[in-house]
C-alpha cells in the first residue's frame, strides 16, 4: 500500500492513483513498447528480474520495441552486447542512445567543424566526431573552444577535467566566442545496484553551468537532448511506428515526464531512481513492482 503524501501535490499531479499492475497484463493494450536500460533492464551488476523474459515475450508476440537510453557513453552495438552478456537478448538496431542524437543536433545548429571539449568515453567522442565536431582537450593552448559536450562521468582525472572545462569555457567567452553547450544525457544519477547510486552527466553539467554562470553571468546553459526531451521520442517513433506505445522507465523526471509529454502512456518501475506516492508529479499511468 502506498503511503499517503506528506506534501502538497506538485504540477502534473492529477489526483488519480496509478494502477499497480504486472507488465505482461499490459502488452495486449499496446502496439509498441519503449524500454529504459539502467534501472529497468539492468544495473551495474547485471540484468534485473524479468528483463530477459520480457524481451523474449515481446519478440514472441512480434510486438515492436526499442530501448531508449540516456547513455551517451556507449555505441548502440556496445549497449546491446552488454545487455546480451547479462542474458537479455538485444540486437543493436533496437537501441537508441542519447549519444546518437548528437549528430542531428550538430547538423541542425551548424556545429560541424567546431572545436569541441567532450567529457565522456571514446565512444562519446566518436558520437561528436560523427556529427562533424573536432574534439580538443579542455586544457589545450590553441584557439578558443566552440562547444562543450558532456556525455558521461567516465573521465579521469574527474575533478581536474571538470575544472579545465570551466576554465576553457570562461576563456572562450572572454575571447568573444560563445560555446554551444550540449548535454546528451541529462540524468543526474543512475542505479549501480540495490541502494547504490552513481552520478552521471547531468550532475556534471549542473556543476559546470553553475560555475560558469557565477563567473560570467548571462552565459548560455546546456541544451539537453535525451529523455525527457522530444528528440529521443521522435527517434523512437521512427523505429517502432505511430501506434499506441507504452514507455517503461524508473525515473519520474525523465522516463515518465518525457513519455507523457510525447503522448505515450508511462509505467514506472519501482525500486529504481524514483519513488512514487500521491502528490509526486508527474503521475505515471501504471506502477510496476518489477518486470516479472
Amino acid at each position: 500500500m502506498i503511503a499517503p503524501a506528506r506534501r502538497a501535490p506538485g504540477p502534473g499531479y492529477d489526483g488519480a492513483l496509478p494502477s499497480l499492475v504486472r507488465v505482461r497484463d499490459l502488452l495486449d493494450r499496446y502496439d509498441a513498447v519503449l524500454l529504459d536500460a539502467y534501472g529497468v533492464l539492468c544495473d551495474s551488476h547485471g540484468a534485473l528480474p524479468g528483463a530477459a523474459s520480457l524481451v523474449a515475450e515481446l519478440d514472441r508476440r512480434h510486438l515492436p520495441w526499442a530501448i531508449i537510453t540516456n547513455d551517451a557513453s556507449r555505441a548502440p552495438a556496445k549497449v546491446a552486447q552488454r545487455l546480451t552478456r547479462f542474458g537479455v537478448d538485444v540486437p543493436p538496431e533496437r537501441v537508441i542512445t542519447s549519444g546518437a542524437l548528437i549528430a542531428p543536433h550538430f547538423a541542425a545548429h551548424g556545429l560541424a567543424g567546431r572545436r569541441c571539449v567532450v567529457l565522456g568515453t571514446p565512444d562519446s567522442a566518436a558520437y561528436v566526431e560523427a556529427g562533424g565536431g573536432v574534439v580538443v582537450p579542455p586544457d589545450g593552448d590553441g584557439a578558443p573552444i566552440e562547444a562543450v559536450v558532456v556525455c558521461d562521468d567516465a573521465i579521469d582525472p574527474f575533478l581536474p577535467l571538470i575544472e579545465a572545462t570551466i576554465t576553457a569555457t570562461v576563456r572562450a567567452l572572454d575571447a568573444g566566442v560563445v560555446p554551444a553547450m550540449v548535454l546528451p544525457n541529462p540524468d543526474l544519477v543512475y542505479p549501480r545496484g540495490p541502494g547504490d547510486w552513481g552520478v552521471t552527466a547531468g550532475t556534471m553539467a549542473v556543476m559546470i553551468e553553475a560555475a560558469v554562470h557565477r563567473l560570467r553571468p548571462g552565459a548560455p546553459g546546456f541544451v539537453a537532448l535525451g529523455k525527457p526531451h522530444a528528440p529521443m521520442y521522435a527517434a523512437a517513433r521512427a523505429l517502432v511506428g505511430d501506434g499506441r506505445a507504452l514507455a517503461i522507465g524508473d525515473q519520474l523526471d525523465t522516463d515518465v515526464a518525457g513519455a507523457l509529454a510525447a503522448g505515450l502512456d508511462a509505467a514506472l518501475v519501482l525500486g529504481g531512481v524514483s519513488p512514487w506516492r500521491p502528490g509526486l508529479a508527474p503521475t505515471p499511468t501504471y506502477l510496476l513492482a518489477s518486470l516479472e
